[in-house]
């Protein structure tokens, strides 16, 4: 059976390519002013770097329940997606608005967030976190189709 809620105990695992390391520092402020712990896998400044090397820690991270959940940020999302999706244990998904953050939690039981800075506001970013953060997955018909997302 899979995990309804995350185990908010965890530190939450963040990582950011260029394109995405100011709003990967917003969001830091953002979830420690609301108590969580947070775990910092990079990159630490503006200079160009390559998303699959901050990608992979937070999903590892995620994967091995070393974190409650994990966020990703880039210019469009789909690297750090595709990335972080290659690990068997992860459910990474491209959210850009409340509702799929929302359904990506409630029905896919998605355990890492995608979000695209160039295409969203830094405010919209951090509803998306708490949206997140809080929606339980539904199971029930959705267990069934989430069990069959890994390749065996």
């Amino acid at each position: 059976m899979q995990q309804h809620t995350f185990n908010t105990a965890l530190p939450v695992a963040i990582g950011s390519d260029h394109a995405g390391f100011e709003y990967k520092e917003e969001v830091i402020s953002y979830l420690e002013a609301k108590g969580f712990t947070v775990k910092d896998y990079g990159t630490h400044s503006k200079d160009s770097v390559d998303y699959p090397d901050y990608a992979h820690p937070v999903a590892t991270a995620v994967e091995r329940e070393q974190a409650a959940f994990g966020i990703l940020i880039c210019g469009s999302a789909n690297g750090v997606a595709i990335t972080a999706n290659k690990h068997q244990g992860i459910r990474a998904a491209i959210c850009w608005g409340e509702e799929l953050a929302r359904l990506a939690r409630s029905h896919n039981n998605a355990n890492v967030l995608c979000i695209p800075a160039r295409f969203v506001d830094v405010a919209v970013a951090n509803q998306m976190v708490d949206i997140f953060a809080e929606t339980p997955f539904e199971g029930g018909r959705h267990q069934n189709r989430v069990s069959k997302m890994a390749c065996l």
